[in-house]
């Protein structure tokens, strides 16, 4: 009895401790973007950028964030060339999600180049992570 009582307290807890360690990872990345030079991150701004047509060198097609992920991060995505399944942005959803600074990290430097053709700034990165992290509140 007491290992089931334990069993289901643990389970009830595991979505405020993730969104802690989310949020942790959120604060942490947003302080180094801050001495990388960005001002105060904006959710509207993050979600203009997120729904921003880019057209790269020699390419003829726009993408954006949206294009791979949708404008509702709640819902999967598609890439659009390659048709691989991408699971939600948004971390209530997808717990996977803001947890590990590498991984973010990554994917902000091999999606910003594809999509806009150039890495992102500290302040786009902030601003994206914002709207991420937000994203069910909207």
């Amino acid at each position: 009895m007491k290992k089931l009582l334990l069993l289901t307290s643990s389970l009830c807890l595991l979505p405020v401790s993730l969104t802690f360690a989310q949020n942790n990872i959120v604060n942490e990345l947003m302080k180094t973007y801050v001495t990388q030079g960005a001002s105060t991150a904006d959710i509207k701004q993050g979600q203009l950028l997120w729904e921003k047509k880019f057209t790269n060198k020699g390419e003829f097609r726009e993408r954006s964030c949206s294009s791979c992920h949708t404008q509702d991060l709640t819902v999967s995505g598609k890439h659009i060339k390659t048709n691989k399944l991408i699971k939600p942005m948004a971390p209530t959803i997808n717990p996977e999600r803001l947890t590990k600074i590498n991984k973010i990290e990554k994917w902000f430097k091999r999606n910003c180049k594809w999509t806009m053709g150039r890495e992102c700034t500290a302040q786009e990165k902030a601003n994206f992570l914002v709207y991420i992290n937000s994203s069910t509140n909207l």
